[in-house]
């Protein structure tokens, strides 16, 4: 598969989410830092190097679109939760391979540990309106993109996410609810995606792991327990990450959401399908490419692709990287031709779900598998 370029990214038939297992090695200098026994040199040194090993890996392995994997964060969500003041939250917590309750505060936190946990990570309200204070995907590009001349992505963690995790009931003094925090939300958002185009980065991915609570009547629950409409929710949500790039997508920039299932070797998903908000979700977003995850039954039926319009690429998450065994290629291929009943084959794609948190050689394995199933399926 040859290298794409700028240009042709919003038809890459491979794709992947941008996060990748981190080294052990880089696991272990931010749980030592925690505790204070780790500087930032240090972790900064290790940083580079274990971005530096992972990018040559993925140019060794001919991946068309490469990213950082992540590994400047400790956890996904810290692509806003620690970009922005004004969160009653504890800044920077460790968050190792799992769940919250793995997480350590970190020396960071001036007023001694307590249980208020990051932003975004933790539903948590506001002291303030919130003020961008470091563009971190922005951070992200300009460390990785020398690193090659292939092009590198970024992600953002999208304002549904952002918005399930704040306390709005508790924070009236300084926002008149959710539709005041996300119209807020996108236009700092916004701010950050428009700074990434002007360094040149070619590709930016909104992660939006909440989506799916909107299929998950037990979280549902909770959204009505605390006064929410969740139709209401949905439709703010759809509309804000519309906004957060309208107008951009002429400026030749690639832009894909992630709609996630629960990512890793965790297994974790939620109950539901797609099928109960793909008419409202897949055919209301006006994004470039839909990155997707099929890699169980839960996910649901194609069916629900019916929905997506003709101008977005539909990345499917076939590989999984909930376990170690690699997919058959002719399985693959099944599978996609299945998907083609209802999305046209040149608007599909091949991709990991979210989380490429397996060992290290099932990983790649698994990539090339999904290298060599493209090649056949698309040439």
């Amino acid at each position: 598969m040859t290298t794409a370029t700028t240009t042709d990214l919003r038809e890459l038939r491979v794709d992947h989410t941008g996060g990748f297992r981190k080294p052990e090695r880089l696991l272990d200098v931010y749980r030592r830092y925690a505790l204070g026994e780790a500087s930032d040199e240090e972790v900064e040194q290790l940083q580079d190097e274990c971005v530096r090993e992972l990018i040559a890996t993925e140019i060794a392995h001919n991946l068309p679109i490469l990213s950082d994997g992540e590994y400047r964060r400790r956890q996904f969500q810290e692509s806003f939760g620690e970009a922005v003041k004004g969160f009653d939250a504890d800044p920077g917590s460790v968050y190792v391979q799992g769940g919250p309750r793995q997480e350590t505060p970190t020396r960071r936190v001036e007023s001694g540990p307590t249980n208020r946990g990051p932003a975004v990570l933790h539903r948590r309200p506001v002291t303030r309106r919130l003020e961008l204070v470091r563009n971190v995907p922005l951070e992200e590009y300009r460390r990785a993109s020398p690193l090659t001349d292939r092009p590198v992505k970024v992600t953002i963690v999208g304002p549904d996410r952002v918005s399930q995790r704040f306390e709005w009931e508790s924070s009236s003094a300084h926002y008149a609810g959710l539709d005041d925090f996300a119209r807020h939300v996108v236009q700092l958002q916004r701010q950050m995606v428009q700074e990434l185009i002007a360094a040149g980065c070619p590709y930016v991915q909104l992660d939006e792991p909440g989506y799916t609570a909107y299929v998950d009547e037990r979280l549902l629950e909770t959204m009505r327990a605390r006064g929410e409409d969740p139709a209401a929710n949905l439709a703010r949500s759809i509309a804000a990450d519309n906004a957060i790039i309208a107008g951009l997508r002429a400026t030749g920039m690639t832009f894909g959401i992630h709609i996630c299932r629960g990512g890793g070797s965790s297994g974790y998903h939620r109950d539901g399908r797609y099928d109960a908000i793909a008419e409202q979700l897949f055919g209301g977003l006006r994004f470039d490419r839909l990155l997707l995850e099929y890699d169980t039954e839960s996910s649901g039926s194609f069916e629900a692709l019916r929905f997506v319009p003709r101008d977005t690429v539909v990345v499917l998450g076939l590989i999984s990287t909930r376990v170690s065994a690699v997919e058959s290629i002719d399985d693959l291929q099944r599978r996609i031709e299945a998907a083609s009943k209802y999305v046209p084959v040149e608007q599909l794609a091949l991709g990991p779900r979210c989380g490429l948190g397996l060992p290290e050689d099932a990983i790649w394995r698994k990539i090339d598998v999904m290298l060599e199933t493209a090649d056949r399926v698309w040439g």
